[in-house]
């Protein structure tokens, strides 16, 4: 189908996107790779009146060491992400996870912002910042604001942004001593998860002194798997003790049923997947 008639602009500046935003009220759309937007657009899912095109501001690209975080705009783009030496060496996660995003095609051309304010459920990236306990800097008319990625989604396909807002960068603490895994679970390749697992986990004296665990397609936003992370604090790091505490992986979950599987059945992935992740992350063998 071919989209409905819509304005275009283009600015070069956060200030500049965010009045055009502000102007159009809440019939505008933001653009930047548009692997999201573009087929709900041709779709008719969406007829904006305006589209802002914010892939000429400067300050939305690229991954800046920022002391204890990295700091990373929101138009910076999968494929460089997975080149990136610093998300390679403070925040493996994070590319772990874009590796597994769409095909080539979609990673030379989709940004991480466009991934997390599209919010999909079944998205790799959302799972991730909640994991790596990431915070997100937001734009406005009325200034800037740090929201938690905890706090971000707020529901299926929506988050915290206002219609006059710009996700302007993603910031991610360094994790020094931590290892990571993403495991994800598809129907084909590069197809969007059934579930997917991000951990992070930090090994103490044979022990696991402590883990960070987000579950993917397992309710209407990403979910902090808090059970699993209570059960891995301080337990020994064996295959027997995570295959236990995986086993909490469904708590407060609420996973779809669909015609790709069942909740039942994402139940079930929620806790294989899990084992998985962690001990891939851990090293446990």
């Amino acid at each position: 189908m071919i989209p409905a008639a819509f304005d275009y602009t283009r600015p070069s500046t956060v200030d500049d996107a965010v009045r055009a935003l502000a102007g159009a009220g809440e019939d505008a759309k933001v653009l930047a790779g548009g692997q999201s937007l573009i087929p709900v657009l041709r779709m008719r899912l969406a007829a904006p009146t305006v589209l802002v095109d914010i892939g000429a501001v400067a300050e939305l690209r690229g991954v800046r060491d920022d002391g204890d975080a990295l700091v990373v705009g929101a138009t910076t783009r999968h494929a460089d992400l997975l080149r990136d030496p610093l998300v390679a060496a403070h925040a493996p996660l994070l590319a772990q996870a874009t590796a597994q995003v769409g095909d080539r095609q979609v990673r030379h051309l989709g940004t991480i912002g466009g991934s997390l304010s599209h919010a999909d459920p079944a998205g790799d990236l959302p799972g991730v910042t909640v994991a790596l306990e990431a915070t997100f800097e937001v734009a406005g008319p009325g200034g800037r604001r740090t929201v938690p990625a905890a706090e971000f989604f707020v529901d299926f396909l929506t988050t915290a942004l206002a219609p006059d807002e710009v996700l302007v960068s993603v910031r991610v603490p360094k994790r020094p001593g931590w290892t990571t895994h993403y495991e994800k679970f598809v129907r084909v390749a590069q197809a969007w998860a059934i579930v997917g697992v991000a951990a992070a986990v930090r090994r103490e004296n044979g022990t696991i002194a402590e883990a960070r665990l987000a579950l993917t397609n397992m309710g209407t936003t990403p979910l902090r798997a808090a059970g699993v992370e209570e059960a891995l604090t301080g337990a020994p790091a064996t295959v027997d003790a995570v295959a236990s505490a995986a086993g909490r992986a469904g708590e407060g979950a609420d996973p779809p049923t669909d015609v790709f599987a069942s909740a039942g059945y994402r139940r079930h992935l929620a806790t294989v997947l899990t084992k998985r992740a962690v001990l891939a992350a851990g090293g446990i063998v």
